[in-house]
């Protein structure tokens, strides 16, 4: 936040200046051009689950400055949507987006049963689930686990009491999707969520998803349709869903197929047009 406040304060003639989550609002602050900003989640929910109610009513104020210094806010969620518009402000949805035809196509598939988590290594991400789902997972099913994060040493000292977990810390976007690919199930056992990238890549992967039913991830997923939801904080909801699915070869594959008959709305031709006629609106302000 601080880096970016003083790369911006030097840097003139911007048109437009767009920002991602309530941080990086101080550095679109101070820049010039017009100012937009979207918030991927609801950030002072964050703080608090995070660091407690202390910092996050300290967050709240910050973050209400924040909305007050764009000329436009945007959101990924429905749920982020009605929480900012309740406070008062004016605020447009548009969810991630993915450009499906450029994803990589290579598979990455290293056990014959592998499931995969693919994310940030800390608590709203769901990661305490994460490592308990890892201790009782069966032997002949294999868990990769792929990111970094404030949680990763937790990780790694799982990774080496259980032979078939494995951690294989931050990769590259085309070595992610190449293991998703490979994966037989995604799971994301996230306790908060906006609109997750990676749900939509496995989407479009054609790999089947089981995730909490938070934020974003019932926006996406319908269950028992599209995907598995599950209710959040319960690794064993999440373990018995991936024995379950594991059994039953044609209701992961039909999840997987609904999925990405899905996902194609999501795709940046699409989404990109929502940003380029808001930022089109925002420069005819100015003239």
């Amino acid at each position: 936040m601080i880096s970016s406040f003083f790369k911006s304060k030097f840097k003139k003639d911007n048109d437009i200046v767009h920002a991602h989550n309530i941080p990086a609002a101080l550095a679109m602050k101070n820049a010039t051009g017009k100012k937009i900003l979207t918030l991927h989640g609801i950030f002072s929910k964050q703080i608090d689950e995070l660091h407690g109610k202390t910092t996050s009513n300290i967050s709240e104020r910050y973050e209400k400055n924040a909305l007050n210094w764009a000329d436009a806010i945007t959101v990924v969620s429905k749920e982020a949507h009605k929480h900012y518009t309740k406070l008062g402000f004016h605020v447009q949805q548009i969810p991630n987006g993915i450009d499906i035809v450029s994803l990589p196509t290579k598979e990455d598939k290293r056990f014959e049963n592998q499931i995969i988590f693919a994310g940030r290594l800390s608590k709203e991400k769901g990661i305490f689930i994460l490592l308990d789902i890892a201790k009782k997972i069966p032997k002949d099913m294999h868990l990769i686990i792929l990111g970094s994060g404030p949680e990763e040493n937790k990780v790694r000292e799982i990774a080496k009491s259980y032979s078939n977990v494995h951690f294989l810390g931050y990769q590259s976007k085309e070595n992610t999707v190449a293991l998703i690919r490979g994966s037989e199930i995604l799971i994301q056992p996230s306790l908060m969520e906006g609109i997750s990238s990676t749900l939509l890549e496995a989407m479009a992967c054609n790999t089947t998803i089981i995730a909490s039913n938070v934020g974003g991830n019932k926006e996406i997923l319908e269950n028992n349709h599209s995907g598995i939801l599950v209710n959040s904080n319960n690794s064993e909801s999440i373990l018995n869903q991936i024995l379950e699915l594991m059994k039953d070869s044609n209701k992961k594959k039909k999840l997987a197929e609904n999925a990405f008959n899905e996902v194609k709305k999501y795709d940046w031709e699409h989404v990109g047009k929502l940003y380029l006629d808001i930022y089109e609106s925002l420069l005819n302000q100015s003239k």
